[in-house]
C-alpha cells in the first residue's frame, strides 16, 4: 500500500477518542509517526472518565502501518506542552503535522441554559479546554514547525465558517468555543504562510463517535437504529472520515491553497475522492443546511 507520508511526524493532540483518535489513525496508515496525547492513559482516567486511552489509540496507529507513541499530556499546562515538544524535537528534529483536537466539554455545556442561567464555573473551564488548549499548543509546537518548508496545522473545531457565522450554535459557550476555533486558524494563516506553512480549520459531520454511539444507546455496528430516534444521523459519519481527510491535506504537495480556508469532511471527500470505512461520501454541512435546518424530511439521497 501507498504510505505517502512516510517518514513525516505529526502531533495530534486530543487523540483519545472521537476525531482525534480517527485522525491519527488515518495519518499512521498513511505512513506517518504520530505522538498521541491526551491525558486519559490505561491506568488513570481523566476527569471525563471514559475508557479510551491514548495507548489504545496509538496501538491502532502502530496496527495500520505507522508509528503510535502516546504521550500523557495536559495541553492546559504549558511546561507538559513545551516538554512534549522538546521531546519530538530531540527525536526527529522536526514537526510536520499539527493536529489541534483538544476538546473535553462534552460534560459541561448545557443547550436549554442562557448565559445567565449555564454555570459560569463550567462555562468558562469550557473555553480553557476548547481555546487555550489550542493555544498553549501552537505557542510551543510552531517554532519546530517551521524549521522545514510545507509544515500543516489542522484546528478542528464543529462548523464552517459560513455555517457558524449565520447560525446560532445553541449554547453560548458552545457556539463561542467552536467559533473561536475557526478563527485561530485564520490567524494562524497570516503567520506561517512568511515560513511556507500552511492553516486549516477542519470540521467532521455529525460523528459517530463513542459519546455519541453511547447517547442513542447503539454501536457503529448498529448504528443504523438510532434513526429511529433522530432520522437525521442517517447522514453521520464515522471518525475515520474526518481522519482520512486530513490525511489526504498532508499528502497534497499543493494544500497551500487552501491555507486559512475553514473546510469540512464531506467537501474534501468531494476534492479528493476518499470515502468513509462504508465507501459512502457523507456531506453532513450541505444536508444541514438544505435539509435538516430546511425542515425536511431525512433523506441523505444525493447526500452520501
Amino acid at each position: 500500500m501507498s504510505k505517502p507520508l512516510a517518514g513525516k511526524i505529526a502531533l495530534v493532540a486530543g487523540a483519545t477518542r472521537g476525531a482525534g483518535r480517527g485522525i491519527a489513525v488515518e495519518l499512521g496508515a498513511a505512513g506517518a509517526t504520530v505522538y498521541v496525547t491526551g491525558r486519559s492513559i490505561r491506568s488513570q482516567r481523566s476527569e471525563i472518565d471514559r475508557p479510551e486511552s491514548i495507548e489504545d489509540t496509538a496501538d491502532l496507529v502502530t496496527a495500520t502501518g505507522g508509528q503510535g507513541i502516546p504521550v500523557q499530556v495536559d495541553h492546559l499546562d504549558s511546561d507538559q506542552v513545551r516538554a512534549l515538544v522538546e521531546r519530538i524535537d530531540a527525536d526527529h528534529g522536526r514537526l510536520d503535522i499539527l493536529v489541534n483536537n483538544i476538546w473535553g466539554g462534552e460534560q459541561l455545556f448545557s443547550w436549554d441554559q442562557p448565559l445567565w442561567e449555564h454555570s459560569l464555573e463550567k462555562g468558562l473551564h469550557i473555553l480553557r479546554l476548547a481555546i487555550d488548549t489550542h493555544i498553549v499548543t501552537s505557542h510551543h509546537a510552531l517554532a519546530l514547525l517551521i524549521k522545514n518548508p510545507g509544515g500543516l496545522v489542522i484546528e478542528v473545531t464543529d462548523g464552517t465558517a459560513k455555517y457558524n457565522s449565520e447560525n446560532y450554535r445553541i449554547s453560548f459557550f458552545y457556539d463561542l468555543a467552536k467559533t473561536s476555533v475557526l478563527r485561530m486558524a485564520f490567524a494562524q494563516s497570516k503567520e506561517l504562510a512568511p515560513h511556507g506553512a500552511t492553516a486549516i480549520a477542519l470540521t467532521p459531520g455529525w460523528l459517530r463517535s463513542e459519546l455519541m454511539l453511547e447517547l442513542f444507546g447503539v454501536t457503529e455496528e448498529t448504528w443504523q437504529d438510532a434513526l429511529k430516534a433522530q432520522p437525521h444521523f442517517a447522514i453521520s459519519e464515522t471518525p475515520f472520515y474526518v481522519g482520512r481527510a486530513v490525511a489526504a491535506l498532508a499528502s497534497d504537495p499543493a494544500v497551500s491553497r487552501w491555507n486559512g480556508h475553514s473546510l469540512s469532511s464531506g467537501q474534501l471527500a468531494q476534492t479528493y475522492g476518499f470515502t468513509d470505512l462504508d465507501g459512502s461520501q457523507p456531506d453532513a454541512w450541505r444536508y444541514v443546511v438544505e435539509v435538516q435546518d430546511a425542515g425536511l424530511p431525512a433523506d441523505v439521497t444525493g447526500y452520501r
